[in-house]
């Protein structure tokens, strides 16, 4: 069985991607750097357009079809970039890092090369994103009624 030829559209969002995330290697090292982490020190407009090329990927792979789990995923993606990213300095190292355009173009490849299997492995990665929101949310409920009982043990007699 011999591979599909690249879609030209997924061509075009991998480059545009390696111009936002990996445009220059850093000397020295295996990382790359792009205009996203110039654009990122300028408050405002790196998130703006962080946005805009996170959404041109994101409608790219709803155009193609993709199913809910991986237009979710992609979104939690961008979610867990635009939040972490909006913190300074340590958020641009983040951004650096994270690379959520990237993560979600080779989502839509995995999605275009098998779909079954993509959208399955979105599924069980949602799914795990949500068992450990649920345990995250029981944990600081534990702890928030916990620090009440101790509060209200030392103040009362």
């Amino acid at each position: 069985m011999t591979a599909a030829p690249p879609d030209p559209q997924v061509a075009r969002l991998r480059r545009l991607v390696r111009v936002w995330d990996e445009a220059v290697r850093v000397p020295g090292t295996r990382f790359a750097v792009g205009l996203d982490a110039l654009v990122g020190l300028v408050p405002g407009l790196g998130d703006a357009l962080g946005a805009l090329v996170a959404g041109t990927v994101l409608l790219a792979a709803l155009r193609v079809g993709v199913p809910a789990a991986v237009a979710t995923r992609m979104l939690l993606n961008i979610a867990v970039d635009a939040s972490v990213g909006a913190i300074p300095v340590a958020g641009d190292l983040f951004d650096a890092g994270f690379r959520a355009n990237a993560r979600n173009v080779a989502l839509l490849e995995h999605w275009l090369a098998d779909p079954t299997r993509a959208a399955r492995g979105s599924r069980v990665a949602l799914g795990a994103v949500a068992i450990g929101g649920l345990a995250l949310v029981a944990a600081v409920a534990v702890g928030a009624v916990w620090i009440a009982r101790a509060v209200l043990r030392a103040v009362t007699p």
